[in-house]
Formats: structure tokens, C-alpha cells, sequence
């Protein structure tokens, strides 16, 4: 798992800009689900400790974001009762990030008790059940491929629909580096197989499979007393067996040379982007909730340039992580009206672990080396690996991947027009003009996010699918 050292973030914090007369305008949230039962036994399931996590994670967030005692709070954003306007909430379809979703949102929104009653016509005044509990509606997005990008999947590229990066990730198999990694790792992995041989053989206890048996025994480890052959798990045995877990999904999720690999991080963005325009053109909401898999994490990652910040950005990220992109500015800001946008800049923050427990950090996108990147340059690089619709989706991908054997092409949106920026309602002109190009076309969002969602292999749906058998082998539509 990814383990951000505090030495190796010194040069990081000097740098660190003073926020005195900052204003956040809003932000995106990508967050892991937290700790869950393991996938070798699904369906896999939240814990009381994974639901401990994400509760205490939404708590951070209100305390920065909502809170009216917070010099980072979002400007016009409701502290106390939620208004469902100003929020947006996703997660792929899946129990674990179900939960994890809702559980965010018990701390982000806490009961309001009386300040959430009704006056009814009688005269009769109704409090909400559970001492003025905040309802706050989940999307779920549903994989177009079979098997979604579901916490039951050993591993989640196939969740994006794209086949070419299912058939780019399989070709690490055939790597030199995989080659050299399986045959020098092959009697460290039977060394521990009695810890683990009531779930797996001496043939599937094998480098192939490192995140599996990582993930079992990290479960174990967490959860139960008692381990046969406990040992065996010396610590650098442990660490060892995260290493390698590391290693192995960092290069199923991206390469450098073969950008398809990362679809999932280009999807990510390219929501991310129209996400941040939409707060930006009060279009959409202010605060944007996404949870995912940790796939997305590295794949975006290794998009954004991070490991030349630290190498520990090439680990798998802890359950309850969060990564979050803040809209900022040191402008004036007053009543309906934003500055301009040479003045907004984008931070990226990171927190390995729950944010209430963990290290909530910024830094610097793109191999730059400031905490901070104007908008307009922030557009620029995202969009450099960004999928920002349906055309580009199916040209990276191929026309086998969901939604392009029936529909090869999309309607180009019209050009936004540039002008000045207002906040609230939806009379405020759009942000970016042509630098996003082809991406949105505000004057129709919902249709923009159907695409988006389109491309990342997703849709929206109404109830959860059911887990599935783990699988181990190749990557074939999302499981190894």
C-alpha cells in the first residue's frame, strides 16, 4: 500500500502557499471505499471499521469544506441543512462502495435534529427520523462491461468497457518485467502458502495473482486474532508481500508507453474536468463526491506525473483514501460574482487513509513544482490524457468496447462562449471557453454527463448488481 513518508514531503510543506485571503470555490472528491471484508470470499463487505473510516473521512471534509467555522469552506455552500443542489454524490454499483458512500455522508451532513422538522397544515410538526437525518441521494453507476468495477473484482481495468486496455494490461504477462518478477519471487510466495493454503494452491500462490494474496492476508491481518502459520508473516515478510502487490498494480494500471493502459485515470479526469467547469459555470454542483477503486488512483497517478514527486505514488492507496481537486483563488470574492479566471487555480490534495486519521496534503500536478496550477493550466494538462467523449473513447479503445459497435460517433458540442462569471443560479457563462473544445456543451450538462459516464464505461442505475466468483488469471473484462 501506498505509505507517504513526512521527511520525503519536507521540501513539499515549505513550499506550501499561504491561504490568509484564499477563497475555495469547490471541489472534487475521489474516495476509496474503507476497510472491507477480503475478496477471496465474496461478496465482499464493509466493515464496522470500514464504516468507522469513511464516517470519520466525511467528518474531516464537513470540518474543511461545510463548515461555517472553516476559513477552507466552500463559499455559498449550506453549513447546517444540505441543499442537494450544491452536491453530487457517485458511486459505481457495489455494496462496499454503497456503503462507504452513504457512510461519508453521515459525517459530511450529520443530523440536524429540530433545524430539519417540518410544519405541517394541522398545526402537527414532524422531525426526521433519527434525530433530523440528512437524505442525501447516491448515484450509482453501473460498468457497461459485465462484471463493473465492483470491490468483488481482483482486479477493476475491465470496469472502464475499454477492451484495448484490457488486452494492454494482459501484455504485462508477457513482459520481461513480469517474466523476471514471477521467477524470482516463486519460492518466496510458497514459502507462506501454509499461511494461506485453505484458499490457495501451490499454482495460484504465484506472483500472477500478488494483489489476491496481499489482500487476504492484509484482511487477516486486520481482523483476526488468530492466523495459521503466523510465523511465517515476519514483518519484512509482510512488507515484501505489499511490495509486490504494489508493483504488480501499478503496472496492470498504467504505462508510460502505452497510454490506453490508464483508461480509467483518462476517465476519471475527463470527469474531474467537466465536474469543476460545471462549479465554475453554476452549472453543477459545488462539492463533487465520486467513490471508486484504487485502479483509478494509480492510473491517475501515473497521468499526473506523481511518482516523480515520490515513488510511493506508485502503491496501492489504503482503504479510505482520498484525493481531492480544489477550485481557489486569493481574488475578491463578493456576492454573485466569481473572479476572473486568470485568478482561479487548482490544488490537489491527497490523503493516504482516512482524512480524519491521515495526513491531508498537497501536491504539485503535472512534474511542476507548484502546489497550485491556474485553471486554464490545469485545463490544458488534463486534457492531454483526459477522455472527454464518446469519439474518443471508441477511437482509443476500439470498436468492440461498450457503446461503440452501435454507435460510432458523437455529436460535437458547440463552442462555449467566453464572458463574465456570476455564482448561482444557471445564468453563469461559461468558464473556459474553447479550452475544453469538444468536451461540454453546459447549455446541455445532463447530456454531457451521460457521455462521460458513457466513456468511463458507466451508467446510472437504480439498484446494485450482485457480487461474483473471484476469478484468478488474466485480465479479462475486470478480474484476474
Amino acid at each position: 500500500m501506498l505509505s507517504i513518508q513526512l521527511a520525503s514531503l519536507a521540501l513539499i510543506a515549505v513550499l506550501t502557499p499561504a491561504v490568509s485571503a484564499e477563497t475555495v470555490l469547490g471541489a472534487f472528491i475521489y474516495h476509496r471505499h474503507g476497510d472491507r471484508t477480503t475478496k477471496s470470499y465474496p461478496p465482499t463487505k464493509l466493515t464496522p471499521l470500514g464504516y468507522q473510516e469513511v464516517y470519520q473521512s466525511g467528518g474531516f471534509y464537513n470540518s474543511r469544506y461545510v463548515s461555517n467555522t472553516s476559513s477552507s469552506q466552500i463559499y455559498g455552500i449550506s453549513s447546517v441543512a444540505v441543499k442537494n443542489s450544491q452536491i453530487s454524490v457517485q458511486a459505481a454499483v457495489d455494496d462496499v462502495l454503497d456503503d462507504s458512500a452513504i457512510g461519508f455522508l453521515q459525517g459530511l451532513y450529520p443530523p440536524i435534529g429540530l433545524a430539519g422538522a417540518e410544519l405541517l397544515a394541522n398545526g402537527s410538526t414532524i422531525e426526521p427520523p433519527l434525530g433530523g437525518y440528512q437524505l442525501i441521494p447516491v448515484n450509482e453507476l453501473a460498468s457497461l462491461a459485465s462484471v463493473a468495477n465492483s470491490g468483488d473484482a481482483t482486479w477493476l481495468q475491465g470496469a472502464s468497457g475499454c477492451q484495448n486496455a484490457i488486452t494492454d494490461s494482459n501484455e504485462y504477462f508477457f513482459s520481461q518485467d513480469f517474466m523476471d518478477f514471477s521467477n524470482k519471487t516463486a519460492s518466496f510466495y510458497q514459502s507462506i502458502l501454509p499461511v494461506i493454503n485453505n484458499t490457495f494452491t501451490s499454482a495460484t500462490d504465484i506472483y500472477k495473482n500478488a494483489y489476491a494474496v496481499w489482500d487476504l492476508i492484509q484482511v487477516s491481518l486486520i481482523h483476526n486474532k488468530t492466523i495459521q502459520s503466523s510465523e511465517l508473516l515476519t514483518p519484512s515478510t509482510i512488507t515484501q508481500l505489499q511490495t509486490l502487490a504494489d508493483h504488480h498494480e501499478f503496472a496492470l494500471a498504467y504505462n508510460a508507453s502505452s497510454p490506453v493502459r490508464a483508461i480509467s485515470g483518462m476517465s476519471l479526469a475527463g470527469m474531474i474536468l467537466q465536474q469543476l467547469n460545471g462549479t465554475l459555470t453554476s452549472t453543477g454542483p459545488l462539492l463533487s463526491i465520486q467513490f471508486g477503486e484504487y485502479a483509478s488512483f494509480l492510473s491517475f497517478f501515473g497521468l499526473a506525473s506523481l511518482p516523480s514527486v515520490s515513488a510511493n505514488f506508485t502503491g496501492i492507496v489504503d482503504f479510505a483514501s482520498s484525493m481531492a481537486f480544489e477550485l481557489v483563488t486569493n481574488a475578491t470574492v463578493s456576492g454573485t460574482t466569481y473572479p476572473a479566471l486568470s485568478d482561479i487555480s487548482v490544488r490537489f490534495m491527497f490523503s493516504n487513509g482516512s482524512a480524519a486519521d491521515a495526513p491531508f496534503m498537497p501536491y504539485p500536478l503535472f512534474g511542476q513544482s507548484s502546489l497550485e496550477v491556474p485553471w486554464n493550466t490545469f485545463v490544458n494538462e488534463m486534457n492531454n490524457f483526459a477522455v472527454t467523449n464518446q469519439t474518443a473513447f471508441c477511437q482509443l479503445c476500439g470498436s468492440a468496447s461498450d457503446g461503440c459497435s452501435t454507435t460510432s460517433t458523437v455529436a460535437t458540442p458547440s463552442p462555449t462562449p467566453t464572458a463574465a462569471t456570476s455564482v448561482g443560479g444557471s445564468g453563469m457563462s461559461a468558464a473556459i471557453g474553447g479550452v475544453i473544445g469538444a468536451m461540454v456543451t453546459l447549455a446541455v450538462i445532463l447530456g454531457v454527463e451521460a457521455v462521460v459516464l458513457l466513456i468511463g464505461g458507466l451508467k446510472v442505475v437504480k439498484k446494485s448488481a450482485g457480487g461474483s466468483a473471484v476469478e484468478l488469471g488474466a485480465v479479462t473484462g475486470g478480474k484476474i
